[in-house]
């Protein structure tokens, strides 16, 4: 478990949600609010977040959209301590499981709405991370066809699965969700316009039926480059970082 000196204390949402964090080890930036922006979900419904980590996505999820029951599950328990530390901080009622998604805590084999997951970038070789849980959390050990697998067995009929992950990692994930997957939707992330896309969102329905849908780049920053200590947030970018709105109803 972390101890208060090992940990920082971070405003999300401008201010709206306060997070500990560990000053050395993963930390969340802008991916889980980007990730929980994304997710169809509606007051009443359910939401399961795989690999919660201290729980920033389904607290900006809930800030979006007060009314819904979270779970979420991680592999650390220090992290998982962590999101149920922040959820009570915020006043956010969340279930937290620590476990493995490949073998699911019984209290979590159940069915949920909406599954929302921000997987592992890196691959197992290359030189790990000093800091054992930001190594966990950042290489893959998992096979990203695990997690779609996971997730997929939890979903409602009709239930979405919202991933964000590196761009690289595309083919692999648009070939793991099979048959049972579909109405697939895909999101490029754009430091700056001209850029390549290093992250993606990636959408699906379970019994979806509808087009394949590459969506054009959300742009995050202004300007060719970065020049000072400034806001550059585009509008868009804004509304969903700063603001809190719903990322897919702004890209209409």
């Amino acid at each position: 478990m972390f101890a208060p000196e090992d940990l920082t204390d971070d405003a999300f949402l401008c201010g709206r949600l306060r997070l500990w964090q560990p000053a050395k080890g993963y930390r969340a930036a802008t991916d889980p609010v980007l990730l929980a922006a994304a997710v169809p979900a509606r007051a009443g419904q359910s939401v399961l977040d795989l690999g919660c980590g201290a729980g920033a996505a389904s607290l900006c999820l809930a800030a979006r959209v007060p009314g819904l029951a979270q779970a979420g599950l991680e592999l650390q328990p220090g992290y998982a301590d962590l999101a149920r530390r922040n959820a009570a901080r915020n006043g956010t009622a969340l279930e937290v499981v620590a476990g493995d998604l490949a073998q699911m805590p019984g209290v979590l084999r159940r069915s949920f709405d909406h599954v929302m997951a921000n997987p592992p970038y890196y691959a197992p070789q290359g030189t790990p991370s000093p800091d054992a849980g930001r190594d966990t959390a950042l290489r893959v050990a998992t096979p990203i066809a695990a997690w779609i697998e996971a997730a997929t067995r939890r979903l409602t009929p009709g239930g979405t699965l919202t991933l964000i992950l590196a761009t690289d990692r595309l083919p692999e994930v648009l070939c793991a969700l099979g048959t049972r997957l579909g109405s697939a939707l895909v999101l490029p992330l754009a430091a700056r316009e001209g850029r390549p896309a290093a992250r993606v969102i990636v959408q699906a329905r379970k019994g979806g039926r509808a087009a394949f849908r590459l969506q054009a780049p959300l742009i995050l920053h202004g300007g060719p480059a970065h020049d000072g200590d400034r806001e550059s947030y585009t509008p868009t970018a804004n509304a969903v970082l700063r603001d809190g709105g719903d990322l897919l109803a702004q890209l209409k």
